[in-house]
This record gives C-alpha cells, structure tokens and sequence, in this order.
C-alpha cells in the first residue's frame, strides 16, 4: 500500500502533474478510514489508496480539487454528529447518507513548480535561466544548436527553436531573448503555445518593427497585443543580469495575479479532454457523483439528477424545487 502511494506521488511529481495527498488524521468507530490511511488525487479526480468509501471519497475528491486550485491545505471532517459550532479552519460536512462514525481527513496540495521558458542563446536568456532557477522555477531553455553546458541546470534544453513538443499551460512563462537571432519566428513559436506571459526582450524601436511585422505576415492582432515588450519593469537597467531581474520581477507580479494556484486546470475540464467520465455535483449534499457510475439517477423536468446515496435522493424527492434552485444560485 505504501509502496504504491510514493510509486504514484513521484510518477506525478516526474511529469510535473498537480496533485493532492489525503491522509485520515483521525476517526471515530466505526468509519471504515482508519487513521493513518491516505490517497494521492490527480488532476482528473482520480483517487489511487484508501481514505475511506462512499460519499467519504467524493467528498474528498472535490475538497482535493479546491485544495489544488488555491494552492491551500485543508482539514476536513465528516460525520452524522457534528458539533453544534463550526470549528475554526476545519470544513465539515454532515453525513447524508447512512455510514456512521466520524473522520478527519488533512488534505495537502503538492503543485509543480511554476514554468518558466527562456528563447534565446543571449546573455540576457543565460542571466534569466539563472535567476529563475534561483527563484524555484522549473526552467526550459530553447536555442538553436546549444550545447548541453550553454546554459546553468536547466530542466529542459530544447536545441531548435520549435516548440511542438514542449508542454506549456495557462501559467506558463515564455520569454524571447534572441535579440536578433530569428526574432519573428520564435515570437511565432511562442504565441502558438498557451502561457500566462509572453515577453519580448527588444527596443521599443525594435519591437514596433517586429510586432508589426507578425501583424502583416497575418498573426492575430489579439494574439500580438499579448506580447509584453520591452520586457521586464522599468528599473534602468543596465547589465544582463538586472534586465533578467526586472523581467523576473515582472512575470512575478503577472504570476500572482492569476486566479487560483498556477498551472491548476479545473479537473471536469481536464477529465473531458482525457475521455474521463464527468463529475456532477448532488445538489442536495454537494458532493461530486460520477456520472457512469452514480448510486440514483432521477429525471427533473427534463434533467437528470445524480445521487451518491439514499438519504440524499429521498431528501431530493421530498422537495425537489428547493434543492434545484439552490444548486442554480
């Protein structure tokens, strides 16, 4: 069981994939989560381990979820006997189904290191690798031609300015540093692929003569306007090593801005796009249900309603109006 779980955790850590760690911290007979027990939860909401069965899971798999989205750990605790006051920092949940006994399970989010890919072969992309390193990011360098010692423990060397195979997501960070070495082509490169932030280390004379350039060679004017140039805040630079220092700063302060914890894709939309059955949320507990494989299906003026138990769809049956308009609001 142990082997399993860190087989499952590096696998994921390896292929620079968010997940959570839900362990069972304490329990009250006769919940079928032991103490000690614990689950990883990938981004498609698929839980590998044993945290305990039933609306226990579910609930589990959606708190994961939340915890990976904000980046913040949470303890939850579900139960039939709940305290009459809410406990501070614990997010309760009162049992609908009928299991007995109470757990507490610590949920941690264990998120990849935000990406950072440098264009260029300048001292400007060398001083830059460098600075993100230092400053925790998962760095992948582009240049045609370089050598394996070009540039300072990077994660990833790619040695032709193509980005085809690299992977990149909505909180990744390119930065074109060519200054001069095929300028238009590697800005090409990088607004085919998604990121947070696209910079482009040039003059504002320079730029105006690229950017407009990519508009009449037929790029999406939206798709340019994207570009940030001359990258980096204004701090009068004068070295390689200070232009890579406010371009950090800048990417920073775009990273900080984004909503949710970086590179965290919502698992529904994820799990869509990997041919995973979707999750629907039980408007009577609010508990994730599996939609091939729910406990009740019941058909709502023209919807259908999934259950993960039965104390939430005679619940629902009772009155139905209520539950619907909630869940709509």
């Amino acid at each position: 069981m142990l082997e399993n779980f860190l087989e499952n955790t590096q696998e994921l850590s390896k292929n620079n994939e968010p997940f959570a760690i839900a362990m069972v911290v304490r329990r009250e007979a006769p919940s079928s989560g032991k103490t000690g027990d614990k689950a990883v939860i990938n981004k498609f909401g698929e839980l590998a381990g044993w945290i305990g069965g039933g609306c226990v899971k579910s609930i589990i798999i959606k708190e994961a979820e939340d915890a990976m989205k904000s980046g913040k750990p949470r303890l939850v605790k579900i139960g039939n006997a709940l305290p009459a006051a809410k406990q501070e920092g614990v997010i309760e949940y009162k049992m609908t189904c009928h299991s007995e006994g109470t757990v507490e399970i610590y949920i941690e989010p264990v998120l990849p290191a935000p990406h950072l890919l440098v264009m260029g072969n300048s001292a400007i992309a060398r001083a830059l690798i460098k600075s993100g390193r230092t400053a925790g990011y998962r760095v992948t360098a582009v240049a045609p031609d370089a050598k394996p010692g070009s540039f300072e423990k990077v994660d990833e060397l790619i040695t032709q300015l193509n980005l085809q195979q690299v992977k990149t997501n909505n909180a990744s960070f390119i930065v074109v540093a060519t200054q001069g070495e095929q300028d238009e082509t590697a800005l090409e490169q990088a607004l085919s692929k998604p990121a947070a932030y696209v910079g482009f280390v040039s003059s504002r004379k320079k730029k105006a003569q690229v950017l407009a350039y990519l508009e009449q060679s037929g790029l999406d004017k939206k798709k340019v306007e994207r570009i940030h140039s001359p990258a980096g805040i204004d701090i009068n630079a004068k070295t390689p090593e200070q232009v890579a220092i406010s371009i950090l700063a800048e990417i920073i302060q775009v990273q900080n801005s984004l909503p949710g914890a970086a590179g965290f894709t919502k698992y529904d939309e994820t799990r869509e796009e990997a041919g995973k059955p979707k999750f629907y949320i039980n408007p009577v507990c609010g508990v994730p249900v599996d939609i091939k494989n729910p406990k009740h299906v019941i058909d709502y003026k023209g919807e259908l309603v999934y259950f993960c138990c039965d104390g939430c769809k005679v619940k629902f049956e009772a009155d139905p109006k209520k539950y619907m308009e909630k869940d709509k609001a």
